[in-house]
């Protein structure tokens, strides 16, 4: 097949959708399919390594927001327009896949369709469901919203990373077909990383690190834990609290961090690769994640729980949703970690029963040796190549 993924995100950028887009690529072209991936010019000073990939990626420059994000509606319309455009007129293809925004679907939706080409609809989450978080006025939640039902109905399939995204899928009154293929992480990158790590010799824990890797914005709440901090600092004075990467909330929470006096406890850094994020979360105490409760988005999965599984790490969640299905799994007997209520009194004690309850090398090997197999990213992008194939032999290649 000729394989064309569009996405306005896509590595370096680190990020859930470009690992997802990244293994996708590979999985296409490793089952012998010709793959352009139809993208945007990275951030300054970002290293693309494009010439040592097996497929072709095609760049060309868009606006950023402030933080160097391809994020807001200006932003989107910058990669949309110009993606219409080199849809209609490029090469042939025989498929597309899609990524979100809404948008950039509805533009490959009306592109793809003068050409007469199928494409596949990637979706991640609901972005008009994430978007009645942000407080934005009625008459932009129903535009976004048909704007998204018609970038999805128009899509030969669906893929879905959840059983819980699906069924959110069928009220939200989508008709194609979906299929549900799963969410994972990149274990082959994020395992060379950690044995990198073992081999060099840093195999230290930090002591009473909590770290959050990922983003923070408003569908994820994550000042629960940045509340939750003053009362751990009391039993433990020297517990420190790691926010790594970007997100709408970022601002915010370290305004909050300095109202309640405890900047000396809480970090934000920038977003990491996974090459420097595996051994950050080997050595953490605890990886930790939140889904805002009861905001329409309940579906919603942290895919930072997967990568600290992976780690070996043990974790926390707080929310509702699938997460605390996975937080609960056992695994020898034991459960990979807590879940718990969405207040800053059941975050806190949480906190500090596992500094507690310290977790030890070989519990850490256990769990990152069984999530190696289990949340493989590879499995799902050959799931998504099979329904490619699919759609390919039933509407047939074309000419």
């Amino acid at each position: 097949m000729r394989v064309a993924i569009v996405t306005r995100i896509f590595e370096p950028e680190p990020s859930a959708a470009s690992l997802r887009l990244g293994t996708l690529a590979n999985s296409f072209s490793e089952s012998g399919h010709t793959v352009n991936v139809l993208t945007v010019k990275p951030a300054r000073g970002a290293r693309t390594n494009d010439a040592d990939r097996t497929y072709k990626v095609r760049r060309f420059p868009v606006l950023r927001d402030s933080s160097g994000y391809v994020r807001g509606y200006l932003q989107y319309l910058s990669f949309d327009i110009p993606i219409f455009f080199r849809i209609l007129f490029g090469a042939r293809r025989d498929i597309f896949v899609v990524e979100p925004p809404p948008t950039t679907g509805l533009f490959v939706r009306i592109a793809s369709g003068l050409r007469r080409i199928p494409y596949i609809y990637y979706a991640a989450d609901i972005w008009s469901d994430a978007a009645a978080q942000t407080g934005a006025p009625k008459w932009i939640l129903r535009l976004v919203r048909a704007v998204e039902l018609l970038a999805m109905r128009g899509a030969s399939k669906i893929v879905s990373v959840s059983v819980d995204l699906t069924e959110r899928l069928h009220e939200f009154g989508v008709q194609p077909p979906i299929v549900t293929v799963g969410n994972g992480v990149d274990t082959d990158r994020l395992s060379k990383s950690l044995q990198a790590t073992v081999t060099s010799g840093e195999t230290r824990r930090e002591s009473r690190v909590f770290v959050y890797a990922g983003t923070a914005s408003e569908v994820h709440g994550a000042e629960i834990f940045v509340e939750a901090m003053p009362m751990v600092l009391k039993t433990y004075p020297d517990v420190r609290l790691r926010f790594i990467g970007g997100g709408s909330e970022r601002d915010s929470l370290i305004r909050r961090v300095n109202q309640l006096g405890i900047s000396h406890a809480v970090t934000f850094e920038s977003t990491k690769q996974i090459e420097e994020l595996a051994p950050i979360l080997r050595q953490a105490t605890v990886a930790i994640a939140s889904v805002r409760p009861n905001s329409g988005y309940d579906f919603a999965f942290p895919t930072k729980l997967y990568a600290a599984a992976v780690c070996g790490a043990k974790l926390l969640y707080t929310g509702n949703g699938p997460a605390r299905d996975f937080v609960n799994v056992e695994l020898s007997g034991e459960p990979l970690g807590t879940a718990v209520d969405f207040d800053p009194l059941s975050v806190a004690s949480a906190m500090v029963e596992l500094i507690r309850e310290e977790q030890s090398i070989e519990r850490r090997i256990a769990v990152s040796t069984w999530a190696k197999e289990a949340l493989s990213l590879k499995k799902v992008s050959e799931r998504i190549v099979e329904v490619a194939s699919q759609v390919v032999d039933k509407e047939g290649p074309k000419a």
